[in-house]
């Protein structure tokens, strides 16, 4: 499984305007595009789908640009890749509606996949972008105040304790 290029993209551009909207309020595509190296018609393309899907307010005109519409901690990383690929589903019938599955009818696996895919879209939005966009030290190895959510996760995917990778 792997991201498409553009969600990759959203979570980036995401993550530096959280970093910004605390600061200055309004950011603008050019600004965005220059900071991110995300070329400029890929982030306006990003803030039309973003705007779209809710997570971010769009202005246009003199003063215009686009912030965040709710708080960093209350966006999730599961938000962000929906909006840009639409629902996160791993098998064609775990979406809801028709399949096109030749062997659904005879499937053992198919009463399993909705648990999967729920365990991979619960880490996805367990991750809010208050923690993707938190600044960590590079000679530190990426530990920082906003490390433990990361970390925390990272762990519960391995099956340890939080008190264990504390420890």
């Amino acid at each position: 499984m792997r991201l498409s290029s553009l969600a990759d993209y959203a979570v980036v551009m995401m993550s530096a305007a959280a970093r910004h909207c605390g600061v200055t309020g309004r950011l603008n595509a050019t600004l965005l595009s220059d900071e991110t190296g995300i070329p400029l018609p890929t982030v306006q393309k990003l803030v039309s789908r973003l705007s779209s899907a809710g997570l971010i307010e769009s202005t246009r005109g003199t003063g215009g640009g686009f912030r965040l519409s709710r708080p960093a901690a209350a966006i999730s990383l599961a938000d962000i890749i929906e909006a840009v690929e639409g629902p996160i589903v791993l098998t064609s019938c775990v979406d809801e509606g028709r399949h096109d599955c030749i062997i659904e009818d005879n499937c053992r696996v198919k009463p399993h996949w909705n648990v999967v895919n729920g365990a991979v879209r619960g880490a996805l939005a367990g991750v809010s972008l208050a923690s993707l966009s938190a600044v960590f030290p590079r000679e530190s190895g990426g530990a920082g105040p906003q490390a433990s959510a990361l970390e925390t996760l990272d762990s519960r995917v391995r099956g340890n304790t939080a008190e264990e990778v504390q420890a």
